[in-house]
């Protein structure tokens, strides 16, 4: 069949460069770069020609690699990915990255080798994608890539002791369980491996020296699946790990860093057959040449330069020089010359002169696509409507591409009332073998466009909501966290768990019940209180229920329905929360009144600093950014607290603080609890600071006298812009020429001395707090108006949650644990939690891991002493950190992944969370033993606690397992001891809501009201089933979970979100969900407008309003004067006589009233 034709893209007569040629090639107006990308891949491949596109940024490559298989899901894309770690970084790249790598690399080798034949190619690719910087750095040479892989057949003879051997040589790891690439296990006939470049990793079944089957299987379950014919295997690294190699690099070593080479532990690891982590910037010394991209691709390869290369090649080779001048001269890890890691701009182009070159440009339509949905207007999709309405006129097709079937499903919907009718299209090319005018894709697609010949058009999201709705990596989930949805959850109570609801008080969570009435089936959550009392609460009204956190299950209380005593606690509770509210508006009032200084963002140097950041901002990160940022431009001091879970980037966040405070030429003062924890943030400042003319200085024990004395005279004389210490800052011999801004790490862990030198500081400079303790909604709402306050709760791009194992205690567990790491260059805490007899098991440890260099740190050593030692595992020196608990609060060692708990049975969840969080810092897989005497041996709690710890592997879970000790006791701080008592009553969350509104309250100048707090949703009861059914979400705890997250929202952005949610996970909504939905949008609308209470059955509709509603009266006078149907049932009662059978035509008619309302009331979104 032959390939359908794409439109017009280029001018006309455009023919491909021939080899050693250069084109600059512009494409139509309009065009994107994807379709412009693909056009010239197509007729590439029509010439059986390789394209290889260099991206100058890594971000457009990742999308441009999704866009391509969209457009053409015929091209065989491959990506050259990049190792993402910052250039002689002590941090190896992640193992999927590596794979992804040797696997692009070995279809180039393959497919060069049979261009040279003639012959068929085992490895089809039609186009590699690559970043600028990538396609710079130098490779291993093609021979060691293609002599370093091989393959195995159903049916071939295997000697396993030839196949060990050349797997070990491969640099392979052997292990008792395989679990991720580079590693394999060999037990009896059968041989698991997991190579480089697979998705799976494969099971080898022999019989005798014979493969009878090979198939894959499930690393986590451990169970086989398909049968495969062949598999193959690529070498474990980018450079070879035999004898004669290592021996090669070590050589090559002394030959080219001056010096003793054993104050290296990269050289010593080496001669142990262990690459230290960041081993792949000594890539060169593995190689007697190493090879380019260039030395990879066929004479006839075309390569593209989108973007401008030339700029993002000399910003690398720029990044590569400067850090290469900070870390030349250092012994341990002395860094090799720039120009052997990667080209020079001038070099690359030299390489490439041989090849066809072809410039791409893109530029913008004449006029852009004005279809943009304004979500405040009467008729959002108004722009829309009219757009496809000309297109009709005009004949041209048009395909509407977004990245979820959330948005799909809302857009299809929307556009069916207005008589469009859509089809459905896999990718482009679907659509343009259709003739459907209007289709709708779910895909990557960045930017839209018009083309002719054939006339069609392309809407995407980012025309659509003008936002960027593609992230430039969104392989995260978008959309700031909502500390209330966290702490408010309660997808994860279980039965007998106290809930709160808003009437009744405090009573017990039995389950989720459905019952069935003559209108079909519905579902209630069913709270048993006092005296057998039982009360079901309609799912929709489940805004009314929060989870009771104020004391444990056992001591909360339980009030009986009716008698009175919950409306006595709600009452006390208020006259409190009245008090309390009236204090934090006075505090609010002075801090308001204070001028402090209005910092300028310098634009473009602030850009310029954030590219430094090797990483892509998760959602909360950018939002935490955007606030401190703005707070800083703002002329009042900022006071705001930074709250996220360990490793979630808070740094990130006082670095761009201090870079904005530097360049306004203040000084900043970055306060840490330790000394490690000091000497560990000025090295990150330095980094980041190095290619900028400021100044940073460290005050602390580390620190000869000498050097002290000129840091604080530096800073009072103004030449230091940046000190970095601990408590000794706050001495009142420390003064500031212009102090800017304060950052203060963890200042839970300060004494009352310093905190009140720091309140005094709060009065006059902007304060910065970051912690990582997660303390819940106690901050964020008692403190509402005193702090501000960000939380970081999604996880950095690729970072995994820790693998967690409970295993009975074994040599052989321990030394494959241990060796697994320090195999891929990684450390080990090894924690064992008895003083006594830790030195019994270092003797033991040592003649179990020969190769491993073990310290020993615990409490009762001197503080010089155990600073020394976690400073040189922090510095890589020693690869196994024997440890108590010692290590809970520390610094980070990105390098740590794995750690080993004996007697895990003895600790209590919060610890066993804090321990396990030391580990997984990086985008490494990190793994945690918790290793128990055996399950006989241990108490049943002890076994809860660890399962429960087992089945919280994921990110931030310190939220969830740390809420109930935490919430009480930070509450208990914040609001004074008295006030405790009044909480426990009514419940934390109820507590802090109320608070909430008494503050908003007051700031308008009214007297809080509690009789009626929160008895402002409305009620809707539309006489049909409206639920999510059963077999559409089965599991009950999700499906509470999204019933409480409906009628969580308040507004129809996060309810279109909760929706679009829903719709992706569990596909098209069935009748009784689209009910549901209908429910909420109008009991949004009523709210808006002061209606109570809509009864909608199939004759008649009442209005129930409340005694002041929100909309000009005169608006409800025009509608009863112009229609007929319409009659008053008292003051506040409207009925509304028709006929109405199904949703729809009910929607229709209530939309009749609730439109010109919504028209004629003041408030929007």
């Amino acid at each position: 069949m032959p390939e359908p034709k794409f439109p017009h893209v280029f001018p006309d007569g455009f023919r491909l460069p021939a080899p050693a040629q250069k084109t600059d090639l512009t494409a139509d107006a309009g065009i994107s770069l994807g379709l412009s990308a693909a056009e010239i891949v197509r007729r590439a491949r029509a010439e059986k020609r390789l394209a290889v596109i260099v991206c100058a940024d890594a971000g457009d490559m990742i999308k441009l690699a999704d866009e391509l298989t969209w457009f053409d899901p015929t091209l065989r894309v491959s990506v050259l990915p990049d190792w993402e770690t910052l250039p002689y970084d002590t941090m190896s790249p992640h193992e999927d990255l590596v794979s992804e790598r040797l696997e692009t690399l070995w279809k180039l080798v393959v497919n060069a080798q049979a261009r040279e034949k003639g012959a068929e190619s085992k490895a089809h690719c039609d186009v590699i994608l690559t970043s600028a910087a990538t396609a710079s750095q130098r490779l291993a040479p093609p021979s060691f890539i293609l002599g370093s892989s091989f393959f195995y057949k159903k049916g071939q003879q295997l000697d396993v002791g030839v196949l060990r051997t050349n797997l070990v040589q491969a640099g392979y790891g052997s292990v008792e369980q395989v679990m991720a690439p580079g590693e394999f296990c060999v037990r009896g006939g059968i041989v698991d491996v997991f190579p480089m470049g697979s998705q799976a990793p494969f099971r080898l079944d022999l019989f005798d020296d014979e493969i009878e089957t090979i198939r894959t299987f499930d690393t986590e379950t451990q169970r086989s699946g398909d049968d495969i014919d062949e598999i193959r295997i690529l070498p474990g690294h980018e450079f070879p790990m035999d004898e004669a190699a290592r021996n090669a690099f070590r050589s090559a070593w002394r030959e080219t860093f001056p010096g003793d080479p054993n104050k290296s532990v990269v050289y010593k690891d080496m001669g142990q057959g262990i690459a230290a982590a960041g081993i792949e910037y000594y890539l060169p010394l593995f190689f007697k040449e190493t090879a380019t991209l260039a030395d990879y691709l066929p004479a006839d390869t075309l390569i593209v330069l989108s973007g401008d290369v030339n700029q993002a090649l000399t910003r690398f080779h720029t990044e590569i020089t400067d850090r290469w001048r900070f870390l030349s001269h250092d012994e341990e890890r002395p860094a090799l010359a720039p120009e052997r890691i990667a080209d020079a701009p001038d070099a690359f182009f030299t390489h490439l002169a041989r090849f066809a070159r072809l410039a791409l440009k893109t530029q913008p339509a004449a006029a852009a696509l004005s279809v943009t949905v304004n979500r405040n207007a009467a008729d959002p999709f108004a722009g829309l409507k009219t757009y496809l309405t000309k297109a009709r006129l005009q004949k041209r097709r048009v395909l509407i591409c977004t990245t979820s079937t959330g948005r799909t499903a809302r857009i299809e919907e929307m556009l069916a009332q207005n008589d469009f009718k859509m089809a459905c299209a896999g990718n482009f090319t679907a659509f343009l073998e259709s003739t459907a005018p209007l289709m709708m894709s779910v895909g990557p697609a960045a930017e839209g466009f018009e083309a002719e010949a054939p006339a069609l058009a392309l809407i995407t999201e980012n025309e659509l909501y003008d936002v960027r709705a593609v992230k430039r990596r969104s392989r995260i989930k978008d959309s700031t966290t909502r500390v209330e949805a966290v702490i408010r959850d309660i997808s994860e109570l279980k039965p007998g768990d106290p809930v709160v609801h808003l009437d009744h008080g405090v009573g017990r969570y039995v389950g989720l019940e459905s019952l069935t009435s003559d209108e079909g089936p519905s579902e209630f959550v069913r709270i048993d209180y006092a005296n057998d009392a039982k009360l079901y609460v309609p799912v929709s009204q489940l805004h009314l229920i929060s989870r009771y956190t104020g004391a444990d299950a056992e001591h909360a209380p339980m009030h009986s329905l009716g008698r009175g005593d919950w409306e006595k606690a709600k009452k006390k509770a208020a006259q409190k929360v009245r008090d309390t509210a009236a204090e934090l508006l006075n505090l609010y009032a002075v801090r308001e009144s204070r001028k402090g200084f209005a910092f300028e963002k310098h634009a473009k140097d602030y850009e310029a600093f954030c590219e430094g950041f090797a990483f892509e901002e998760t959602p909360d990160q950018a939002a935490a950014i955007d606030a401190v940022i703005g707070d800083m431009l703002a002329a009042k001091p900022m006071d705001r607290l930074v709250c996220g879970d360990v490793g979630f980037g808070k740094t990130e966040v006082a670095l761009r603080a201090a870079f904005v405070a530097a360049m306004n030429g203040k000084q900043v003062a970055v306060l840490c609890p330790t000394t490690l924890l000091a000497e560990q943030h000025a090295q990150t400042f330095r980094d980041r600071f190095a290619a900028w003319p400021v100044k940073i200085a460290e005050l602390s024990r580390f620190r000869s006298g000498k050097e002290t004395t000129q840091a604080i005279e530096g800073l009072k004389a103004g030449t230091i812009d940046i000190a970095v210490g601990t408590h000794k800052l706050l001495s009142e011999k420390v003064e500031f020429a212009r102090l800017g801004l304060v950052v203060i790490d963890e200042e839970h862990r300060f004494g009352v001395r310093q905190k009140e030198r720091l309140k005094a500081l709060r009065a006059e400079v902007d304060v910065l707090t970051l912690t990582a303790t997660p303390i819940p909604r106690t901050l964020a709402m008692s403190l509402e108006g005193i702090r501000d306050f960000s939380v970081i709760a999604t996880a950095p791009q690729k970072r995994l949650a820790i693998k967690t194992f409970v295993r009975r205690e074994s040599d052989e567990l321990i030394r494959e644990a241990v060796i697994r790491e320090l195999k891929r260059g990684g450390q080990v805490y090894f924690l064992h939690n008895e003083v006594d007899t830790i030195q019994a098991r270092f003797e033991r440890l040592s003649k179990l891991l020969p190769e491993a260099r073990i310290a020993v740190v615990h409490g009762q050593m001197g503080e010089r002493e155990l600073e020394h030692i976690m400073r040189d595992f922090y510095q890589q020196r020693y690869n196994v950190l024997l440890c108590t608990t010692i290590i809970e609060t520390g610094i980070d060692v990105a390098n740590a992944n794995t750690i080993l708990i004996h007697r895990a049975d003895k600790f209590g969840l919060a610890q066993l969370h804090q321990l396990r969080g030391r580990v997984g810092r990086s985008h490494h897989q990190a793994y945690a033993y918790l290793m128990t005497p055996g399950e006989e041996a241990i108490t049943k709690n002890a076994q809860k606690r660890l399962d429960a710890i087992q089945n919280l592997e994921d990110l931030g879970s310190g939220f969830y397992l740390s809420m109930h000790d935490l919430e009480i006791r930070g509450a208990g701080e914040v609001l004074g001891d008295e006030q405790s008592g009044e909480m426990a009553q009514v419940g934390f969350d109820l507590y802090s809501q109320m608070l909430k509104s008494a503050v908003k309250a007051l700031k308008r100048g009214e007297t809080p009201d509690f009789e009626a707090p929160f008895a402002s949703m409305s009620e809707i009861n539309l006489h049909m089933p409206a639920v999510l059914p059963a077999d559409y979400v089965p599991d009950v705890a999700v499906r509470l979970g999204l019933y409480k997250e409906l009628a969580a929202a308040d507004n129809l952005t996060d309810l279109e979100r909760t929706i679009d949610d829903i719709n992706d996970r569990f596909g098209r909504l069935p009748d009784a969900a689209k009910a549901l939905i209908a429910v909420h949008r109008l009991r949004i609308a009523a709210t808006r407008i002061g209606i109570s209470k809509i009864d909608a059955a199939d004759t008649a509709i009442v209005f129930t309003f409340k005694e002041k509603p929100r909309f000009e009266p005169i608006a409800l006078i025009k509608l009863l004067q112009s229609r007929r149907d319409l009659k008053m049932l008292g003051p506040q009662k409207m009925r509304m006589t028709a006929a109405t059978t199904d949703l729809e035509t009910k929607l229709r008619a209530i939309r009749t009233i609730t439109n010109p309302l919504l028209a004629a009331s003041p408030e929007t979104e």
